[in-house]
């Protein structure tokens, strides 16, 4: 689990997503899954490119595929599915709007500081 997780944020950097955390949902009944990594891009184009970042790197290191991607007909919020882990890449506004991370607030973060 954690070498996935380490797998999805740096491919996350290496693409310049920002605001990059981990949420550990391990301790919540009915969470859909027991991670989610989550990030923002400034445009539909950077959301893209960073899931396609991710899935080819996850791929790479663990021969493993996403279960089911969402959004990538407009890439501005793509859930990546990984089952243990679950992945939300959000256009800046999106992610301010919806505020994912405050709907787990009692969840332990992880936050992920990328250097230029």
């Amino acid at each position: 689990m954690e070498k996935l997780i380490e797998t999805i944020v740096g491919a996350i950097e290496d693409k310049k997503g920002k605001g990059i955390v981990s949420l550990d949902l391990t301790g919540f009944d009915g969470a859909i899954c027991s991670h989610f990594v989550v990030c923002n891009a400034d445009s539909p184009a950077q959301v893209a490119a960073i899931a396609s970042g991710v899935e080819e790197r996850v791929f790479e290191k663990t021969g493993e595929w996403a279960y089911r991607i969402e959004g990538q007909q407009n890439s501005v919020w793509i859930a990546m599915d990984y089952v243990d882990v679950v992945v939300h890449i959000f256009q800046t506004e999106l992610r301010d709007f919806y505020k994912l991370e405050e709907l787990w607030a009692d969840a332990p973060m992880t936050k992920y500081e990328y250097e230029e």
